[in-house]
């Protein structure tokens, strides 16, 4: 539960950081659907044509890295009317290095996603690199992590969590890797479809 929904005290860690969208007058609301990791050839594009089937719109939080290897998913993900976010080019970790560093890794990724959206890899970075991060971006944490990398977690338990977890404002998160697709390819298609079914609308983050 602690990764799934992350905790109050540990959302107050990072202040100014969003991890829920300010609830809704409507019942039940929006969700905000998110991938990190990508893009690549072996899942993205699948990820996009399940996403127009349900015309869903969501937010790609890319690695510089993959992008500079496949910059034509980068133009399909914006094309498709998608936000691209910045994951560092690296996916680095914020344990042990310098806030001028990490921040510069990041402004590497940005110079291809170019959307002012922040999130860092493993949902961690420290007070002095967030600090620096927020002069620069939006940062975008999660409200529910739908635990899709893991090898020990199931289709099931994904498609669990997202029913269990899931409410008003919640920035979701799943991931277009080689890690998850092979649950993603059953959980992600029965995710939304659920959501729908309760009467959920889809936002896209953006910098408002």
């Amino acid at each position: 539960m602690f990764i799934e929904r992350p905790p109050k005290w540990f959302r107050m860690l990072f202040p100014g950081a969003v991890f829920r969208m300010p609830e809704s007058n409507m019942s039940p609301g929006k969700v905000y659907i998110t991938f990190d990791d990508g893009p690549i050839p072996e899942v993205t594009p699948w990820v996009l044509d399940t996403l127009e089937q349900f015309n869903i719109k969501a937010t790609f939080f890319m690695v510089g890295q993959n992008v500079e290897r496949h910059p034509e998913l980068l133009e399909e993900v914006k094309r498709k009317g998608h936000m691209a976010g910045n994951h560092t080019l690296h996916h680095i970790r914020g344990f042990g290095i310098s806030p001028e560093d990490y921040i510069a890794d990041a402004e590497a990724c940005e110079k291809y996603t170019a959307s002012g959206l922040f999130r860092p890899p493993h949902g961690w970075l420290s007070p002095s690199q967030l600090k620096e991060a927020k002069k620069r971006y939006k940062v975008v944490m999660y409200d529910l992590v739908t635990r899709d990398y893991s090898k020990k977690v199931n289709a099931e338990k994904i498609l669990d969590n997202v029913k269990e977890l899931t409410r008003d404002g919640s920035i979701i998160v799943f991931h277009d890797s080689l890690k998850s697709y092979d649950k993603l390819k059953t959980a992600l298609p029965q995710a939304l479809r659920w959501l729908q079914d309760q009467g959920y609308e889809f936002g896209l983050l953006s910098l408002q």
